[in-house]
């Protein structure tokens, strides 16, 4: 069994019995999409809420929730996912910092996971769970043999969703 590593603003699509892990999710959003019949398994690290805030005309698309999601959808269809089977799960988009600022430009956080549950609703893929918020870092990893998503961070137990 192998671990497919995603850095940040990076994805990847695993096939039974791989797994796809990406560390350090702060403000950023781990999206994990899955096909239970397959037992394939993607991970896009999302860090920001949309394309428009990117700088230039060259950008990452894996990096932006409105166009990194898209991009996953389209990894895990050419190796072989059905899209009316795809389900999807989500961490992390924490608010690590504490501002006097209360403005959305301190929110990335919360701007990053409503964009995914916005762009995942969009595809028409259904959110079945999160583990979001807080102010404290995830590490997470998607299993391809059984979707499911393990979430820890220091000092807090390990959670599966």
């Amino acid at each position: 069994m192998a671990k497919i590593k995603v850095g940040i603003a990076e994805l990847a699509v695993a096939r039974f019995p791989d797994s796809v892990t990406t560390l350090g999710l702060g403000s950023c959003v781990g999206v994990a999409i899955y096909d239970e019949t397959k037992r394939i398994a993607g991970l896009v690290h999302i860090m920001l809420p949309a394309m428009d805030l990117a700088k230039g005309t060259e950008f990452n698309r894996a990096k932006f929730a409105d166009s990194g999601i898209p991009q996953l959808l389209e990894m895990m269809l050419r190796a072989g996912a059905l899209g009316r089977r795809l389900t999807a799960k989500i961490a992390g988009g924490a608010q690590m910092f504490t501002f006097s600022d209360k403005t959305d430009s301190v929110r990335i956080g919360s701007r990053n996971v409503e964009a995914c549950r916005r762009t995942l609703q969009n595809l028409r893929i259904p959110l079945l769970a999160e583990d979001t918020g807080g102010s404290f870092g995830r590490t997470v990893e998607i299993f391809s043999e059984t979707g499911l998503y393990e979430i820890r961070a220091v000092g807090k137990d390990r959670k599966i969703i």
